[in-house]
């Protein structure tokens, strides 16, 4: 009959904890930090599902434009204060360049435009995507929504640009002047993010064409520079 002692049932003990402890170690997963192009479990689905992924921000790129105009259109029916539609319009208009501008077009798109002034006071213009893995990332259904919401809204401003004007109602143009700045603010910023993202995928490409044929060009040039080699006579007996 063997007898364990109580110095040994400790280091048993002893031994259990630490090995679980190991165990408990090695489980850990660590989380993606935000800059990792890795998409996490169950990402894979839902980017080539149409299933929106920002359905919140998606319903907001939309509510503020599609409100503005209604009340543009419709608030003659329900007020007769000139100054009342103008403060709502103008309320509703700026909500949703402020939206657009920083929210909707950086998660539904990947897109972002901004302004910032230097030390010595001049004026830097950036305009920003997503690039390599990112760029795949985004889904379609937004993508196609957001750009949709952008340039529908700027036509039918531009349509009820024409109507008051060719109605002589000037007070009115100013208005749908204002929505049409703030409109194509968005429109014009985030079309040059849309085109400098395009321009960086075809730039390597347009670079080692140009150099390739700028090569032969040269290899040409130096090779009619260069004199003629005489042709070796040899005699046939």
């Amino acid at each position: 009959m063997t007898f364990v002692t109580e110095t040994q049932l400790r280091v048993d003990q002893s031994d259990c904890r630490t090995f679980a402890k190991q165990k408990m170690a090695s489980a850990k997963v660590h989380l993606l930090e935000d800059g990792d192009d890795t998409p996490q479990f169950g990402e894979e689905e839902d980017e080539n599902s149409d299933k929106l992924k920002h359905p919140v921000v998606t319903f907001f790129h939309l509510a503020f434009r599609v409100s503005a105009l209604v009340v543009y259109i419709l608030c003659g029916w329900f007020s007769n204060s000139f100054i009342t539609s103008f403060v709502t319009v103008v309320l509703l208009l700026s909500m949703d360049f402020w939206t657009v501008k920083n929210i909707t077009g950086r998660l539904m798109v990947g897109l972002r435009w901004w302004n910032y002034v230097d030390d010595s006071g001049k004026s830097h213009w950036v305009y920003e995507f997503k690039k390599g893995s990112n760029q795949s990332r985004i889904n379609s259904s937004e993508a196609r929504i957001f750009w949709l919401g952008l340039v529908l809204s700027q036509f039918m401003w531009a349509i009820l640009f024409i109507i008051a004007l060719l109605g002589f109602k000037f007070k009115w143009l100013l208005l749908v002047s204002i929505a049409l700045v703030l409109n194509g603010a968005n429109l014009y910023g985030y079309v040059k993010c849309k085109v400098g993202s395009n321009d960086s995928m075809t730039s390597s490409f347009s670079n080692i064409s140009s150099n390739f044929v700028w090569q032969q060009l040269i290899k040409n040039v130096t090779m009619m520079g260069s004199p003629r080699q005489p042709e070796s006579q040899t005699n046939i007996i």
